[in-house]
């Protein structure tokens, strides 16, 4: 076969159906990208304007009027932009992917830039079809001695194209819609659709229904406008009333004034907020601003703790406001909304590729011209500039957040217990913010003081050594296993903490009374938070104040083996328990009768069982278990020691280890049904 060169063809019969169908996901976005092509066509005019090539009519106001009429089941979207000629119909819009926008950029590259220019594919009128069995399209240009188009097609690949009768620069499209379709001839619906994706496009949106009665309003005459239809004048005489004064007189006093009132035609309100806050500059923007703005966007009553407002400019255009809202709930249950914008015009919510993964906690929104959007405007182009945004916007947040650390360390600690959360998760999922933020984690103490991990490590070594040093006044052959002692790896720093302050009050009371401290880590990501420090710091483990027995917490002396033997028997018996791992210990408070403690390593287990739902799995197949300490120091334990074959045995046991199983943790159902009922009993018995 010879050699053969040729090109490939689109067969526009095949192409058009695929471009109504399934090139968007959603059937409502037909409106963000017909009033799109409304602003755009209104951005040109005025970039011709500024340029000198067209002078705007008096009285000139840019604006896109939506129509819907539910008695003909049509919907209008009407722009008084630059409009299109003949030519221009032809070459714009029976071109698929012909993009006019990109024409115009072309043509005027060197007087004009792409600035909010919002369509590039040519494929948004296209929309239109997915919703409509019919199009037609009213334009006049704004060249001079430009005659109008009316042009229609019914949804195939023919149409019809001839003079039209508008008489007005602009375009100027009517839907028909399909019966499948007839919601968005509803006002309400309409105005929902219009409000999700053009809330803040450049260009102010009028939504109204056609043949609805005049409404009207009444407002003083000083705030007459002169676009405004009066109707009527009112005159209002002013208002009086008799009252008595300090002389106890009676008088006649004006309590309003004579007003002098206009009625006119509603004025209409813009969808648009063509100037929406985080295009601003941050010094022009007040707090109350901010708040009102995260108030009307998230429809949040709650206020934000603070904010970060995006503003770049290079290497690429970002702007923005993020919202670090105030959080009631669990870390697994957290969703935070950030709405990403491009030229102002709604593209998604939480693009992933172009927020980091623990800023979609936070509310907020992000609006970046430069972003590589697909053709339908909904996605993102997997493009290595996507990720430079969002490696900047994850810098600006370590930024704001190292910033007031370092500036305003008062309302920077009065926000911690909010922010935390956010901050741990970014660690978590980020290095370099994890890098960044080191250094400005806080925990707070027992006594309600924040330190960062430096600070802890630092308290830490002060209670070893004054520990070492007590220890050696006490120990005489320390001098002769120091060579020993050289020879051995450093020790961990180990920083204690807990997870619910009034379940483990009787550790945290037995730690306080040995000089000791603990941070407190009651959040669901502490847990992944603190593996992830101590991978990072090899130095430093971290342990749950019930985790072991610490040496600091133990009396003089040691209780001989028989008693040990016999204890641990004993317990064993009455729970039925035959593996239950029992010490003995003397503790300094004598006033602790019994404590249970769980290792480390067996409880990060147990919680990374729950974190994956692996209730039914035995936490013992993993290694460890609790401990019951008893304290040989407390009658009742000197008592069991004492009398083991008493009938008062039994409860003692059991009743001994509940206690010191809800310092650990909660009882289940059945376990606190029975501590009840034996409580009771022990009641009882002293009753008799």
């Amino acid at each position: 076969m010879a050699v053969k060169h040729g090109s490939l063809s689109i067969n526009s019969e095949n192409i058009f159906p695929i471009i109504k169908k399934w090139l968007y996901s959603d059937h409502d976005i037909f409106v963000r990208e017909l009033v799109s092509n409304g602003c755009d066509a209104i951005t040109k005019l005025k970039k011709l304007e500024v340029m000198g090539e067209y002078t705007f009519p008096d009285n000139y106001k840019p604006e896109i009027q939506v129509i819907v009429n539910p008695d003909e089941k049509t919907l209008k979207f009407i722009d008084n932009g630059i409009g299109m000629t003949a030519e221009e119909v032809e070459k714009y819009i029976t071109q698929i992917a012909f993009s006019g926008a990109t024409q115009f950029l072309e043509k005027y590259k060197d007087k004009t830039t792409d600035d909010q220019i919002i369509g590039h594919f040519g494929l948004g009128f296209y929309s239109a079809f997915m919703v409509a069995d019919e199009v037609h399209i009213d334009t006049l240009s704004c060249t001079e001695g430009a005659q109008p188009v009316h042009w229609t097609c019914d949804g195939g690949t023919e149409y019809d194209i001839q003079e039209g009768n508008k008489n007005t620069v602009g375009t100027e499209i009517t839907l028909f819609l399909n019966e499948d379709c007839l919601e968005f001839a509803n006002e309400y619906r309409m105005r929902e659709i219009l409000e999700k994706y053009c809330s803040f496009m450049p260009v102010h949106i009028y939504l109204s229904k056609a043949n609805a009665p005049q409404e009207y309003e009444t407002i003083d005459e000083s705030e007459l406008r002169d676009d405004d239809v009066v109707v009527e004048h009112i005159h209002e005489d002013a208002k009086t009333e008799e009252k008595e004064n300090e002389n106890g007189e009676k008088e006649v006093v004006e309590v309003s004034p004579a007003r002098d009132k206009v009625k006119i035609n509603k004025r209409p309100v813009s969808i648009s907020d063509i100037n929406p806050l985080w295009m601003k500059h941050p010094n022009e923007c007040t707090d109350d601003e901010y708040k009102e703005f995260y108030r009307k966007v998230f429809m949040d009553y709650k206020e934000p703790l603070f904010w970060i407002h995006l503003n770049m400019d290079y290497p690429f255009n970002l702007k923005g406001i993020l919202y670090f809202p105030k959080i009631n709930t669990e870390y697994d249950s957290i969703e935070g909304t950030i709405k990403l914008y491009n030229n102002q015009v709604f593209i998604a919510d939480n693009i992933k590729e172009v927020i980091p993964e623990f800023l979609l906690l936070l509310k907020g929104v992000i609006d970046c011209p430069d972003l590589p959007l697909n053709v339908s405007r909904s996605a993102l182009q997997n493009d290595g500039f996507v990720q430079k945004i969002s490696e900047y916007i994850s810098k600006k947040v370590a930024d704001k957040l190292t910033g007031m650390c370092k500036t305003d360390r008062e309302s920077y600690e009065k926000y911690w217990d909010d922010i935390s959360p956010f901050i741990k998760y970014g660690c978590i999922k980020d290095s370099k913010f994890a890098e960044k933020m080191g250094d400005y984690v806080l925990f707070k103490n027992l006594d309600g003081k924040y330190l960062t991990l430096k600070d802890c490590i630092e308290e830490n070594k002060k209670e070893t050594a004054e520990a070492e040093t007590e220890e050696k006044k006490e120990d005489t052959a320390a001098e002769e296993n120091k060579d020993k002692a050289e020879e051995k790896e450093p020790e961990k720093t180990i920083i204690f903490y807990v997870t619910d302050e009034v379940q483990q009050s009787q550790y945290i009371n037995m730690f306080k009374e040995a000089g000791k401290d603990a941070v407190i880590l009651k959040h669901n990501i502490d847990s992944a938070f603190i593996s992830s420090l101590e991978q990072k710091h090899q130095d430093i483990q971290f342990k749950r104040i019930d985790a072991d027995l610490t040496e600091e917490l133990k009396g003089e002396g040691a209780t001989d083996e028989e008693t040990v033997k016999e204890l641990t028997e004993l317990f064993r018996k009455n729970l039925k328990k035959d593996k239950l791992e029992v010490h003995v210990e003397n503790l300094k408070n004598e006033s602790i009768s019994a404590m249970v403690t769980l290792s480390e390593e067996s409880r990060r287990m147990q919680d990374m069982m729950k974190m994956y739902n692996m209730y039914g799995m035995d936490p013992n197949m993993f290694g460890g278990q609790e401990t019951l300490i008893l304290n040989a120091n407390h009658p009742l334990v000197k008592y069991l020691a004492e009398n083991k074959e008493s009938d008062k045995a039994p409860v003692i046991c059991e009743q001994l280890y509940d206690l010191a199983m809800m310092s650990h943790k909660q009882l289940s159902p059945e376990e606190m049904t029975r501590f009840v009922q034996r409580s009771n009993e022990v009641l009882l018995m002293l009753t008799k």
